[in-house]
């Protein structure tokens, strides 16, 4: 049996990766996204962790996008959707305000 030159190996092996990895690094179906109507999440947040709102924005598809801190530095970021439907899209710790010394942005 004849083995098959690199020019062919070494592409296969490099499109048997990249269609593998997905599947290896994918999020189990069970780890989905902790919805509900957004005094109930705050409460929760407020109960379990001790959060308040500190900062929200206006995103342009209509979504409220807003930050829950504690004195102890847990966060979250929530989502609530035009429909009214609030989303918790990321927690941790550690959260840190920074101050700027200008109140203009200056990439400079």
């Amino acid at each position: 049996m004849r083995t098959p030159p690199k020019t062919i190996l070494i592409p296969l092996m490099f499109a048997v990766v990249a269609l593998t990895t997905p599947l290896l690094i994918s999020t189990p179906a069970s780890a989905q996204a902790v919805c509900g109507l957004r005094p109930a999440v705050l409460k929760q947040l407020q109960g379990n962790y001790k959060e308040a709102p500190v900062s929200m924005g206006l995103a342009s598809n209509g979504s409220v996008l807003e930050i829950t801190r504690s004195d102890t530095g847990s966060w979250s970021i929530l989502l609530t959707n035009p429909s009214g439907v609030t989303c918790l899209m990321a927690a941790g710790e550690n959260w840190e305000s920074v101050k700027s010394e200008n109140a203009e942005y200056n990439p400079s």
